[in-house]
């Protein structure tokens, strides 16, 4: 069994409903066992060009779970997840009714063209962090930290609800 973290996060229709059910569905999976769940945070939409005050805002929330899968097979079901709830890839960080990104399997460093493990933004980003030192307070990023340090430096704005 490994540990995968996962965040999960959505802006578009009803954000709770369709976190709750992909949560349910991920638990739900062959190989994967859910061990905790952070509770949820607001924050506002980040795009390529920065933040976007005019774009609805996001809930966010990490997963920890314990899976036999490997990190691929793990993401494939991720994407599985998400085009089930109405995921539609058109615009690089636009706005979408689910996202879950593949955080961190036990530590590795994956880096292919479909998967970057840990995962090369999460370091930055406190709607991720905060969640993420939720389910594990003395979590860190290989390569990066801890992620209580860098929760301390990062620059964005979340809010627990």
């Amino acid at each position: 069994m490994s540990r995968a973290i996962i965040a999960f996060g959505a802006n578009l229709g009803d954000r709770e409903a369709t976190i709750a059910s992909a949560i349910r569905a991920l638990a739900d999976a062959d190989g994967v066992e859910l061990v905790r769940v952070s509770p949820v945070y607001e924050s506002v939409a980040i795009k390529d060009t920065g933040v976007d005050h005019e774009a609805p805002g996001y809930l966010n929330g990490v997963v920890a779970v314990d899976t036999t899968l490997e990190p691929h097979a793990l993401l494939d079901l991720l994407l599985r997840i998400e085009a089930d709830h109405g995921r539609v890839r058109t615009e690089h960080w636009g706005d979408r009714t689910l996202d879950l990104d593949l955080l961190d399997v036990d530590g590795l460093v994956v880096d292919d063209e479909r998967l970057t493990l840990p995962h090369p933004r999460a370091w930055q980003r406190a709607f991720v962090l905060a969640p993420w030192l939720d389910v594990d307070p003395d979590a860190s990023i290989t390569g990066r930290g801890s992620v209580r340090d860098l929760l301390a430096a990062a620059t964005d704005e979340v809010t627990r609800r």
